[in-house]
């Protein structure tokens, strides 16, 4: 119960935690909130030489609307996504997931951009990032670059961020008009994580038909999964029980979990189609209000 021997390091700017990430590589890890680090090290499932704290860095939590995105800083707490209007207003699936996260205490300390950072298939963050189409903001020493949420997962905490990069923001494309999203999950009790979980993001064309559809699951897989089987035959559809029916079947048929305490193979991936039809008929509900 007591962590390997790491030297601290708390530097005042990005470039000063970034110069630290390049000196030390692999031997270096990200601390933000630290809800799933911090045990992590305490348990001895995670070793480092360096943490390099990015909590105390001014500029890295901020929730704003500009030019047809809507930017989240990556020190942004989840107490303060549940809490922004901008997320109410336009992402459903964000207001539905946030109160579902842990339990107080941890949405406190907790930052949204170190759940979608830390790579962990359990974390209700990436497959919302990725059911909104998402870009993700690195920054290392070469500078900027965006990553698609869909293409930034590799492996069970893999992720395409480079040893020496740090996320510092989440772009999330302001929603068309006749758009809704939702999420829903399953979980054993509060402070779990999930058994399974799927997010949503539906936007209707002028005549009814499903336009735009972005499907994700949590926890079902070795990364998060993108249902991308279930929007393409979802896409270009009248919204009905029946294409429901069919989509959340595809849902679930994209999903690889594995059997443990949460339950078996079988039961999630029924769980998974289940949580699907919710995710689809909240979000439609959603995009006709």
């Amino acid at each position: 119960m007591i962590p390997a021997p790491f030297d601290y390091h708390r530097p005042g700017t990005l470039d000063e935690a970034i110069g630290l990430l390049a000196r030390y590589g692999t031997e270096a890890k990200v601390l933000s909130g630290g809800m799933s680090l911090l045990p992590a090290l305490k348990l001895r499932l995670g070793i480092c030489g360096h943490l390099v704290d990015i909590g105390r860095i001014p500029g890295l939590e901020y929730i704003k609307e500009e030019q047809g995105v809507v930017r989240i800083g990556a020190a942004t707490r989840q107490a303060v996504l549940g809490r922004s209007e901008i997320i109410a207003s336009r992402y459903g699936v964000l207001a539905d997931a946030v109160p579902l996260i842990a339990d107080p205490l941890v949405r406190n300390r907790a930052t949204f951009g170190g759940n979608v950072a830390n790579g962990d298939p359990a974390n209700d963050g990436p497959a919302i990032v990725i059911a909104l189409g998402a870009e993700l903001v690195a920054r290392g020493p070469q500078g900027e670059r965006t990553i698609a949420a869909n293409r930034f997962y590799k492996d069970l905490f893999v992720t395409a961020l480079a040893p020496d990069e740090i996320l510092t923001e989440i772009r999330i494309p302001l929603p068309p008009p006749r758009t809704g999203s939702a999420y829903r999950k399953l979980k054993r009790k509060t402070g779990d994580y999930a058994v399974a979980a799927v997010a949503v993001q539906l936007t209707l064309s002028a005549s009814g038909a499903i336009e735009r559809a972005g499907i994700a699951l949590t926890n079902v897989a070795a990364t998060p999964v993108e249902a991308l089987e279930a929007q393409k035959f979802l896409t270009g559809k009248a919204p009905d029980e029946k294409v429901f029916l069919e989509t959340a079947k595809l849902a679930a048929k994209a999903a690889t979990p594995s059997a443990d305490r949460r339950g078996s193979v079988e039961y999630k991936r029924e769980m998974t189609r289940v949580l699907a039809g919710r995710a689809l008929n909240a979000a439609l509900e959603r995009a006709k209000a």
